[in-house]
């Protein structure tokens, strides 16, 4: 029984902030309008989306799409005119572009320098490791130990 709540507890959550009077009667465009809400983000939340979001300019965020789409406006014009407004930051995942390709590229880097830094540690490590030959005094003593 507890794992049915908390099942539909998350099924359901994301549904919280869409209000009936926003759901468009087309079901293909009222899906369309979803999975769009689901790509911006709340400028007043930041770090959801305004499918997510009960803010205010969220629910005028997902108006909009709505009326764009309702227009005849494909995802993509719908996306532009909304980054056109409020710039790219109202992106969840911000598109490859000369003023974000050190935003894309950045984890690609990190994991490099770190990948490098790791294994030339470790070869170091390794070299330390191993002990230094025996000078032949050390030889001689030992041998002289030994019988």
């Amino acid at each position: 029984m507890r794992r049915l709540l908390i099942s539909a507890a998350a099924l359901f959550s994301s549904a919280a902030a869409i209000e009936p009077d926003e759901v468009l009667a087309d079901p293909a465009l009222e899906a369309r309008a979803r999975a769009l809400s689901r790509e911006i983000r709340c400028v007043v939340c930041q770090s959801e989306s305004i499918d997510d979001s009960n803010a205010p300019l969220a629910r005028d965020l997902r108006l909009i799409i709505r009326e764009r789409i309702s227009a005849g406006d494909s995802d993509r014009e719908v996306t532009d005119y909304l980054v056109e407004r409020y710039g790219d930051y109202v992106l969840l995942k911000p598109r490859v572009q000369s003023n974000t390709i050190a935003l894309w590229l950045a984890p690609l880097t990190a994991g490099l320098i770190g990948g490098g830094a790791a294994f030339f540690f470790l070869r170091g490590a390794r070299r330390r490791s191993r002990p230094a030959p025996l000078t032949p005094e050390e030889a001689a003593a030992i041998e002289k130990l030994e019988g």
